[in-house]
């Protein structure tokens, strides 16, 4: 895999996980309204599913982390 493609690998996966975080928030924050309809199980599987979320992004975050660092260090290398 190039860096290229880790680098849009790992963006990719941040916005998933945010986008996931987003649903997954706006389910729970809907629990507590009259109109939400969520059951108990639904609304764990919005609690766990954030946490999944929350884990996808840190995830990726390292990913491209470490692909920042790989190009650095070949860069200096180069140089």
């Amino acid at each position: 895999m190039s860096e290229i493609s880790a680098v849009n690998a790992s963006l990719l996966g941040i916005q998933k996980g945010l986008s996931g975080m987003r649903k997954n928030a706006s389910d729970i924050a809907k629990a507590g309204t009259q109109e939400s309809g969520l059951s108990a199980e639904q609304l764990t599987r919005s609690i766990v599913g954030l946490k999944e979320d929350e884990l996808q992004v840190k995830a990726s975050a390292k990913v491209l982390k470490t692909v920042n660092e790989t190009l650095g260090s070949l860069i200096d290398d180069k140089a």
